[in-house]
């Protein structure tokens, strides 16, 4: 800040005050000494007003940084209370289970079936919510390490549309897949799965029954774009700047009666970024959700994608 002030000033000394006539043809230093003091007048003060720019920016860059810190520390402790919430309700889950089978070992068989299966249930999802927290970890503190590999995009979400199946089946809804045939990336193959199956699992849960999924792309010069829509229930416009938030739920009942963790979409988001696409969502005008993002095809920009990442 301050070599840039006295750079600018002593140019401008030089052309409107070394010179003094300016419609000279021909530019002559001038000799009276009281111009020199003016001269030397005006390089103190510009000086003296660099160095307050400088120190005031110095002040500025460090309440910025400040505030960044405490910004980052009132998000990690708020992470961490919700990480300790949502893990304390399977794991009180399992305890009262196990105790109540423990204590009643009189208990009949079916009643204490009924328990284990409610039991593996709980402890399944705490491995969902342990492997989700792990996945945003890698994404966070470790994208140079994901492994890069030439990806069908089609061949993921084909795989995804016969694991969900039975799932769809059950709510009368109906998965339509208009991808082409194949859709090739360079990227890391478990974090693109983890985007269509993060979709597809919360459109399953939250779209409502009867209705229809649709997953479209579009290749462009050098990313593919994807639309992933439902024709259900959409969300409230205040909800939908806040839903990619790591365990924000609208509905926190029903989303944790539903088996979801709350991470779902925050790791579609991050996984979406770290491939050098970007996202949004949006309600559709003839009702549901669409969400809109697109992945990087070449390899070396992702390479680069994922360096920002780091840096940032």
């Amino acid at each position: 800040m301050f070599a840039s002030v006295m750079v600018v000033f002593a140019a401008y000394a030089v052309i409107f005050i070394l010179f003094e006539d300016y419609d000279r043809k021909v530019l002559e230093p001038f000799e009276e000494v009281s111009d020199w003091h003016l001269l030397i007048f005006s390089l103190v003060v510009m000086a003296g007003l660099a160095l307050l720019l400088h120190r005031y920016a110095r002040r500025m860059d460090a309440r910025i940084s400040r505030e960044q810190a405490e910004k980052e520390s009132r998000m990690r402790r708020e992470l961490t209370q919700n990480i300790a919430h949502e893990l304390k309700t399977p794991v009180a889950s399992i305890l009262g289970y196990t105790d109540t089978i423990i204590d009643h070992p009189d208990m009949s068989e079916q009643m204490r079936q009924q328990f284990i299966e409610r039991t593996n249930a709980q402890a399944r999802r705490l491995a969902a919510l342990l492997q989700d927290i792990s996945t945003l970890n890698r994404m966070d503190y470790a994208p140079d390490m994901l492994s890069i590999e030439r990806v069908d995009v089609a061949q993921i979400v084909a795989e995804i549309a016969s694991e969900t199946a039975l799932a769809v089946e059950r709510k009368h809804m109906t998965l339509k897949n208009c991808l082409p045939q194949s859709i090739i990336v360079h990227g890391n193959a478990s974090l693109i799965y983890s985007i269509f199956r993060n979709l597809t699992d919360n459109a399953i849960c939250h779209a409502g029954e009867g209705t229809v999924i649709e997953i479209a792309a579009d290749d462009g010069d050098d990313y593919w774009h994807f639309t992933f829509a439902d024709t259900g229930r959409g969300i409230d416009e205040q909800y939908l700047p806040r839903i990619f938030e790591r365990f924000y739920r609208i509905d926190k009942g029903r989303s944790r009666a539903l088996g979801g963790t709350g991470l779902g979409l925050a790791i579609v988001k991050n996984a979406v970024l770290l491939h050098g696409g970007t996202i949004s969502v949006a309600n559709r005008p003839e009702g549901g959700l669409a969400f809109e993002f697109s992945l990087m095809k070449r390899h070396s920009a992702l390479k680069q994608s994922m360096e920002q990442s780091m840096q940032k």
